[in-house]
Order: C-alpha cells, then structure tokens, then sequence
C-alpha cells in the first residue's frame, strides 16, 4: 500500500464490495484486540452481518458511514450516528472508528476524523460524542484531534478474549 488515501462517503445502497471490504477492517481490528463491540471469535460472515445492519442505518439517514481507501482498497471506516432523542438534535455518536492494521501509521485515522467533522456539520451536529479504551490508538488519536475527555468508567466494557476493560468517555464541539 503506497498511494494517497480517499476518504468518501459511502451512500445507500452500500455496495456489496463494500460491505465486504469494511467487514474485512473489522475483523482485523477484532483480531487485533480492539474493543469495539465483538467478541472472539469473529468471522468475515459476523462482519458482512453487522455491515449490513449499518447500511440499512444509512439508508433511513440514521447513520453517516465514511470509508478510507489506499490503493482502492477501504482500509480504514467511521459512523456518525444521527439516530438521537427529539431534545439532541445538535448531536452525534461517534462510532467504529477502525483502520487496518496493516494501514495504520499514515494519518488515515486523522483523515477519517477531520472528514466526519465535516459531515456532521453539515447536518448540523455540533457536539459529537464517543468512547473509547484509555491508553489504546484510539484514544491517542481523540486527544491529538482536540478532543475532551470526560471522565472514565472502569470495568465498562469487555476486549474479544473476554478480558474487562476501561471506558473514557470524549465530547468535542465543533466549530459552526
């Protein structure tokens, strides 16, 4: 992987390559320990599953999905969630925000950051909020893209091997 990285938003319907592509960074990060919702063992087929799920929030304008692609090969993913109660309409969840690890290390999580600011701007979103694992890239990468932690809730969530792990919770206001 030697080019310049895309980052596009993907409309509905989500190609099925697509769905494939997104299921397969998936399931690297899973492998790769990363607590984001799954457990191990996780298949390409529980990927393309949860994929397909996010393109049916895409079609109802519920969730904006974001695809990172080096050498036309998505290799990096994030969602912002738009699906929030009737008293929330200024904000989003920020959601599976995943890069390849045989990508990471070239700003492609950075890129995917800084573009759905864009997005959620542009529907009118101003507060995004999210969690992550303390310590962690993801987390890493929140506090260099000027993001506020909140506050830590220990033991909240568990890594695929089925070890406990920490929260933190981050909010960001962006600029309107």
């Amino acid at each position: 992987m030697s080019g310049s990285v895309e980052i596009s938003v993907l409309d509905a319907p989500v190609p099925d390559a697509a769905l494939e592509q997104l299921a397969s960074v998936l399931v690297d990060c899973v492998e790769g320990g990363a607590s984001v919702s799954f457990m191990a063992p996780f298949s390409q087929a529980d990927g393309l599953a949860y994929f397909r799920e996010v393109a049916g929030a895409v079609a109802s304008d519920d969730t904006v999905l974001l695809a990172a692609k080096l050498d036309g090969r998505i290799v990096g993913t994030v969602q912002l969630g738009l699906d929030t109660p009737p008293n929330q309409p200024h904000r989003a969840d920020l959601k599976k925000m995943l890069v390849h690890r045989s990508a990471r290390g070239r700003g492609i999580g950075a890129a995917l950051m800084a573009q759905i600011e864009v997005e959620a701007i542009r529907r009118g979103r101003w507060l995004l909020v999210l969690d992550t694992v303390p310590g962690e890239n993801g987390y890493r990468l929140y506090k260099r893209a000027g993001w506020t932690e909140s506050g830590i809730i220990a033991n909240y969530a568990l890594f695929p091997d089925g070890r406990l792990c920490d929260t933190a919770g981050f909010w960001k206001r962006l600029n309107k």
